[in-house]
């Protein structure tokens, strides 16, 4: 009895407990892991909390913070938007995609540019030809135009759009019947 004592008294004794200590070493304690998560989370919400306690000075700041908070939200309604006005007039849709053909590569660049900026990304700026991009951009202009023209004839809204005008031959081909062999050969049978 005074050998498991013993053992039992170096394992346990003392307030130790060497088999959860050796337990520990290789797997997280769940109880103290998550008290350690508590603090985290509760220094994040105090320090986020902070940022918002510093009383603003006047309307500037205020309408500053109100600025920086619209562009997220204006890219994210305004692209719902675009796919909606392309469900809801098509044609109309269309026009404006065409008029936006037009719009030179650089200065895309430069859009992209400062969205990237914006937002936190990084973006990489190549270096290209400005004059070939906008000597492209005006030998499109032609067709852009010749599509917008085509695009505006398709209109669902004009007067006359859906009128096949005075198509004499079409109406006489409706008085014709066309040949009906099962017809006749009943018509020989009655006859």
């Amino acid at each position: 009895m005074g050998m498991i004592e013993g053992v039992l008294g170096f394992l346990f004794g003392n307030g130790r407990n060497v088999v959860k200590e050796t337990v520990e070493v290789f797997r997280e304690n769940a109880n103290e892991a998550d008290q350690r998560g508590t603090q985290v989370q509760i220094q994040a919400m105090e320090q986020h909390g902070a940022e918002f306690a510093v009383a603003r000075q006047g309307g500037f700041d205020q309408f500053m913070d109100g600025v920086n908070r619209v562009p997220r939200p204006l890219l994210a309604l305004g692209t719902i938007g675009l796919f909606v006005c392309a469900m809801v007039d098509p044609i109309w849709f269309a026009e404006r995609m065409q008029g936006i053909a037009l719009v030179p590569e650089p200065l895309w660049w430069l859009l992209g540019v400062i969205v990237s900026f914006y937002f936190g990304a990084r973006h990489q700026v190549k270096t290209q030809q400005f004059q070939r991009e906008i000597a492209a951009t005006v030998t499109r202009a032609p067709q852009v135009m010749e599509n917008i023209r085509q695009l505006r004839e398709m209109r669902h809204d004009d007067p006359g759009t859906a009128d096949t005008g005075a198509d004499s031959g079409l109406q006489f081909a409706a008085l014709i019947p066309d040949p009906n062999p099962a017809l006749e050969a009943w018509r020989k049978k009655r006859a």
